[in-house]
């Protein structure tokens, strides 16, 4: 048999939703029909497509299961039509277990199945809790091609005990190929990750790699897309498009130095331009796969509303954006002034309703039982409180989602009140801190990303961006009143959140041990408050949810006191993880 010199592949990068199976299936259909016109021998899709991805526990329902399998079957029928194979991942049970699959559709049957072998169970992902872990197994055979099918983590995962090398496994038993499905989630600086590991399996397989990642947003987690591949000598061979869809046939050629590529290359969106990107499309399709009709927000004339206000427009056009500020009588006419400028300049509807009538109501119903107190912080957070019952009310009657604006740096010492500005459905700079709002928000008068459905140049006034942050809860406040200056605040998380440094290694590189101390403090006790708050889009290695899992109820503080070394002579070496009988 004369060995195949050409294999034309069209690869998928779409957004599934989860749970939505025919959806998904009628996705692949399209895509396939595509890749019928463009005469491609294969159609690769993402890490199980067919459920969409995460599933979480929604895999473990049997139903759920059987109506997978049954379109995954309906679709290796509709292969006998002599078109191009179909590799797709969907959930599979074989022998009583439930793995993470890759179904090699082709001739009307399921011409194979690759199980995913090294399942990850950190950050975002529990793989293990669902799937049982599958086998290393060999390539499988299209148009005379042996192809690899590694499935994401089997070509990230680094060696230990517990690592399943699939990757070289292939190489031994003759793949030619290497076609990795992958649900990789965006974070910064991801793709330079992506691309350092691929490379690490090209050069240990002197196999050509081929990433798909699937695109979209999925409750806090958006998937990027921008897949390519690499060359067997490294050499990038094509580069897709980042947060959109996107269907691209490319031919691979085999030639003396084995398979080899030459498509198209479209710049990476990465740093500040990837994280906007990401608010964007993980709030668009949030509301669009929640189906809510528009989002309304409260616009208070600071950055975090103003940002937040631009993200959703660009996310969902301005006809779908309402925006209501509620002003009080510490409400400065600056405020007012800048939040009419930005609605105007984003086009979208806006009302001005005065609070104090309502605010002054709560206080008299409370007079008799806060007689003899005095003024504190409750006061302040009524007005936080009547705003939030009043965009509630606005959304219960015309069925938009609000929109909750408290950036990163606010939920991370609670600066934030619940059942008042924490109301809402989505927060899509829930993981920024308030010095990359400031970025973001410079960034956006300057560019916007390909196909936002705002308007370009500036749409948020530049006074908003340089006025000093203020919740305008009492006369002549300002948010450095109770808080170090953003910058220093910043610094002082991004180590105690995403790094997890100890209070004494911050000490350590020049941060002033009372302010340090006092923002762990304040991190600990917001716990409480974050877990009563919406989802948002994930950006940083470490967001609040899925990411950082902290006990409410948690009395431990690091208090940057020096701890004495472990003393190893305590530690017999019968002690060390003995399963050995006690002998009395």
């Amino acid at each position: 048999m004369t060995k195949a010199t050409q294999l034309t592949i069209t690869l998928a990068q779409l957004n599934p939703i989860v749970g939505d199976v025919t959806g998904n299936a009628a996705k692949a259909r399209a895509a396939r029909k595509q890749a019928v016109s463009d005469g491609a021998d294969l159609l690769v899709l993402p890490e199980l497509f067919i459920a969409g991805y995460p599933p979480e526990d929604l895999v473990l329902k049997p139903a759920f299961q059987a109506a997978c399998r049954a379109e995954i079957e309906m679709l290796a029928r509709e292969t006998s039509d002599g078109g191009p194979a179909v590799l797709i991942g969907t959930p599979w049970v074989e022998d009583g277990k439930l793995y993470n699959a890759c179904a090699l559709l082709d001739d009307g049957r399921i011409a194979a199945l690759r199980f995913k072998a090294n399942l990850p169970n950190y950050g975002v992902f529990d793989e293990k809790r669902v799937f049982a872990r599958g086998p290393a197994a060999g390539p499988v055979t299209i148009r005379g091609v042996r192809v690899g099918v590694p499935i994401c983590e089997d070509t990230w995962m680094e060696e230990s005990e517990d690592y399943e090398n699939v990757v070289e496994c292939l190489a031994e038993t003759g793949a030619e190929i290497l076609i990795v499905p992958n649900g990789s989630p965006y974070t910064r600086e991801k793709n330079d990750m992506r691309l350092s590991v691929s490379v690490a399996r090209v050069a240990e397989s002197g196999l050509p790699l081929v990433y798909l990642n699937q695109v979209g947003g999925q409750d806090e987690l958006v998937f990027d897309g921008s897949s390519f591949a690499l060359n067997a000598d490294r050499s990038l061979a094509f580069q897709l498009p980042g947060f959109v869809e996107n269907i691209t046939t490319v031919r691979w050629t085999k030639g003396d130095g084995g398979w080899t590529c030459k498509g198209p290359v479209t710049p990476v969106l990465d740093g500040d331009k990837g994280d906007y990107a990401a608010c964007v499309l993980g709030l668009r399709d949030y509301v669009g796969k929640a189906g809510f009709p528009g989002v309304l927000l409260g616009i208070s004339g600071g950055i975090d509303s103003a940002l937040c206000a631009a993200i959703a427009v660009d996310a969902l056009g301005a006809d779908k954006v309402r925006g209501v500020m509620l002003p009080f009588r510490f409400t400065a006419q600056e405020s007012l002034d800048d939040a009419a400028k930005l609605t105007k300049q984003l086009g979208i509807q806006y009302e001005v309703l005065p609070i104090a009538a309502a605010v002054q109501g709560f206080e008299d119903i409370l007079k008799p039982v806060f007689a003899g107190r005095e003024r504190d912080v409750t006061e302040e957070n009524l007005q936080a409180r009547t705003r939030g019952v009043l965009l509630m009310a606005i959304s219960n009657k015309f069925g938009s989602m609000v929109v909750t604006t408290g950036n990163k740096s606010e939920m991370s010492v609670g600066y934030a009140t619940l059942y008042g500005d924490m109301n809402g459905g989505y927060n899509p700079i829930k993981d920024i801190y308030k010095t990359e709002v400031f970025r973001l928000s410079t960034l956006r008068n300057s560019w916007k990303p390909e196909g936002a459905l705002g308007p370009s140049g500036e749409v948020i006034p530049p006074n908003i961006i340089t006025r000093p942050p203020t919740a305008e809860l009492r006369e002549n406040q300002t948010d450095q009143d109770s808080l170090p200056p953003y910058d220093v605040l910043d610094a002082i998380l991004v180590r105690l959140v995403e790094r997890e440094d100890s209070v004494a290694s911050i000490v350590a590189e020049g941060f002033d041990i009372d302010t340090v101390t006092r923002i762990a403090r304040l991190l600990n006790i917001a716990e409480y408050k974050r877990r009563q708050a919406a989802p948002g889009v994930k950006v940083t290695r470490k967001n609040f949810g899925r990411d950082r899992r902290y006990p409410i109820i948690n009395k431990f503080r690091d208090t940057g006191k020096a701890l004495p070394e472990p003393d190893h002579s305590l530690v017999t070496r019968s002690s060390r993880n003995s399963a050995e009988a006690f002998e009395g």
